[in-house]
């Protein structure tokens, strides 16, 4: 099983760099107690900082908006998915949980200011892709069962034509929905090698351990950048 960024990603943001976790046999349907702590101090964090501040303005945000519009995203209709979080507790929202791996993922993703994105591998065969969207590709938004077909060209997470991610970080599917049955998930954690790649080395590392010390599983990490444009598990 690999992660794969297509040559047509790089050409549009060459500095482009995932961090990759995978983790296997994980036990969804239980709560987990250091979880839930982690999402409350990262949901409080967020609300000192940002709030009465226009989040579209900082620091940490406008690279991921200025990437957007390098990729012809209109970044103001969709906002890459830590900007969503970060406007929600803003406007005094807190993430809600919804259980235990998305939770993990957004107190991390709060914490380091990253998109990062949960995707389950539980019957997939085919790679995992950050690609420009194909004819045939099918989306189907989180909550629905309607299937939608992104615009050829557009930036997508996919496996195979089942898109995972549309406009790259900033919707995801009920394809690769997280549940209480999830098992086995992949992390990306989409950032860059010019301004944030520590913070990304640090939430993958981060992350790493959290799965291992609270579920208990072994893990499997690395990274995509443009010269090493796969990342292969087992």
């Amino acid at each position: 099983m690999k992660f794969v960024v297509a040559p047509e990603i790089f050409a549009k943001l060459p500095e482009m760099y995932v961090g990759v976790v995978v983790a296997k046999g994980i036990n969804n349907a239980i709560s987990y107690d250091a979880i839930t702590t982690m999402l409350k101090q990262s949901n409080d964090q967020v609300q000192v900082k940002y709030r009465n501040v226009n989040v579209r303005e900082q620091p940490e945000i406008i690279p991921y908006r200025e990437a957007f519009r390098a990729l012809g995203i209109n970044p103001n209709r969709f906002p890459c998915s830590v900007e969503a979080l970060f406007k929600r507790i803003a406007k005094g929202h807190a993430i809600p949980s919804i259980n235990p791996l998305v939770d993990l993922n957004n107190a991390l993703s709060l914490k380091y200011a990253l998109p990062m994105g949960t995707h389950t591998l539980d019957g997939v065969a085919e790679p995992v892709t950050m690609r420009l969207a194909q004819a045939g590709d099918q989306f189907v938004p989180l909550g629905t069962d309607h299937a939608e077909e992104p615009p050829v060209g557009e930036v997508v997470y996919a496996v195979g034509s089942q898109v995972r991610t549309r406009r790259w970080t900033w919707r995801q599917s009920e394809h690769g929905k997280i549940t209480a049955t999830t098992h086995d998930v992949f992390f990306p954690i989409d950032g860059f090698a010019d301004i944030n790649k520590d913070r990304v080395d640090q939430a993958r590392m981060e992350l790493q351990e959290q799965l291992e010390t609270i579920f208990g599983v072994k893990t499997q990490t690395g990274v995509v950048d443009r010269k090493h444009p796969e990342f292969e598990w087992g």
